[in-house]
């Protein structure tokens, strides 16, 4: 099959429109040296927006002749494409909101790579280096707001969900927009399009014209969870870890919605955080909801995670079922109780530093084949460390489902086998084959074959 494609160049417009020499000449050397590939990786799922797919491999082989240069010009830079997407474009006129994408992608890769990974300034191999890359890729992106009380409710959920859920999802963001409160979500399809879509009319109704969707993705996931068309800041963190410590650290409460293993990743990530003894008395709004048609799917998150993290986990998060307004209502009551907790210890309203993230939590983990079977998913450990090794097993499967590296890697060499303690291992069978039979690993039509096995 054929796929359209468009050659164009374009300026900057909203992001990098303002370059010295020096800072086009670090572009032009780093664009061309161990940048380039993510780069070129990033841009192309950005110019995929809108398309139904979710496996990075394919895109990379079905635009194989995608390229992407930068261009010096004596007033800064353009950007040369070719053989995009002929779906970015209107009348052969790239769509803005792609457009600005696009240069999101360039500041964040180049950025991070010039300014971070290279800069012997960040410790990237301590806890408070890489909360202060953080911190700096944010601040570079412009999405850290010091005037604002807090209002960002980020929105986890799965790219693969019924019409349903999705349909419930617009409804929970409508009566969070309502209330003036902004979203931040993977910047994806299905529960991170949702409720962006929702906010946004409800912010119209309430005529709220700065209202904020903020999409964070990392070079690896952005493939399959190509940025939607209402997300009007974009920022790629460098892995998965930097970018889950993003959420964390710019939201101020949390709402999941039903979704597979990232968001099984996602859940046991910051309940992980949440069961650190530092963050005992930290307010943090957390709530899983979703339809009728769910309440047996949160009844067996609820189940895995009473029964391998136990019952102080449990008590970290409300469970609502198909009732929208009350999601909007308690997550507003639950950040008021933030804005008086950051007050009352001089913590900034844009970024929760006073967030304890355990080392464990931050250190990128690589999923080999080697190092999933080498987890620790033993109950004779805390319960912060144990959430800590199941969200790398559940990072694993997603790298093995959608990502361009773990797909190749399963090809070569077959699924992951994750292994540890009985009871551990049959509470996570049981979950990942509830996400293949409800169709929760890839988007509906795509047939499934499991990236993994699980050994007893």
């Amino acid at each position: 099959m054929e796929y359209p494609v468009i050659d164009t160049q374009i300026s900057p417009d909203g992001h990098m429109e303002v370059l010295s020499k020096s800072e086009v000449n670090k572009l032009l050397d780093n664009s061309q040296g161990g940048s380039y590939e993510v780069f070129r990786n990033c841009s192309l799922a950005v110019l995929n927006c809108g398309n139904n797919l979710d496996d990075g491999k394919e895109l990379l082989e079905r635009y194989s002749s995608f390229d992407i240069s930068i261009v010096q010009r004596e007033r800064g830079i353009k950007l040369d494409i070719k053989g995009a997407p002929a779906s970015a474009f209107v009348d052969n006129k790239m769509i803005k909101g792609i457009h600005e994408h696009l240069f999101a992608v360039l500041r964040d890769v180049i950025f991070v790579n010039n300014e971070i990974i290279d800069n012997p300034h960040f410790d990237l191999t301590s806890s408070e280096g890489i909360t202060d890359s953080v911190f700096h890729i944010l601040r570079n992106a412009n999405v850290l707001k010091p005037l604002r009380n807090p209002n960002l409710v980020v929105c986890w959920g799965g790219h693969s969900i019924t019409r349903g859920e999705y349909d419930y999802s617009k409804r929970v963001g409508y009566e969070i927009g309502l209330r003036g409160l902004d979203i931040c979500t993977g910047c994806g399809p299905g529960a991170m399009k949702g409720p962006m879509k929702g906010a946004a009319i409800g912010h119209a109704k309430q005529r709220i014209t700065g209202g904020l969707y903020l999409g964070l993705s990392e070079p690896g996931i952005i493939a399959a969870e190509a940025p939607n068309p209402i997300v009007n800041e974009l920022v790629i963190l460098p892995d998965i870890e930097k970018r889950l410590e993003a959420f964390a650290r710019v939201g101020h409460g949390i709402v999941v919605f039903p979704g597979g293993a990232g968001t099984a990743e996602e859940i046991l990530y910051i309940l992980g955080i949440l069961l650190h003894p530092e963050n005992a008395k930290l307010p943090f709004p957390l709530i899983f909801t979703g339809p009728e048609s769910a309440r047996d799917y949160f009844a067996q998150i609820d189940q895995f995670i009473g029964a391998t993290l136990g019952i102080e986990a449990q008590n970290y998060y409300k469970i609502i079922i198909d009732n929208p307004a009350l999601v909007a209502q308690e997550m507003q009551a639950g950040i008021k109780q933030v804005r008086e907790f950051r007050k009352e210890h001089a913590d900034a309203y844009y970024f929760n530093w006073h967030l304890k993230i355990d080392a464990e939590f931050q250190k990128p983990f690589n999923p080999t084949h080697e190092n999933m079977h080498g987890l620790n998913l033993h109950a004779n450990q805390e319960r912060h460390l144990l959430a800590a090794n199941l969200r790398r097993a559940f990072s694993g499967v997603v790298a093995g489902n959608v990502k361009d590296q773990g797909i190749r890697s399963i090809l070569q060499n077959g699924p992951f086998e994750i292994c540890g303690d009985a009871g551990i291992m049959q509470q996570m069978d049981a979950l990942l084959a509830s996400f293949v039979t409800h169709h929760r690993m890839k988007l509906p039509g795509k047939k499934y074959t499991p990236c993994y096995r699980i050994v007893t």
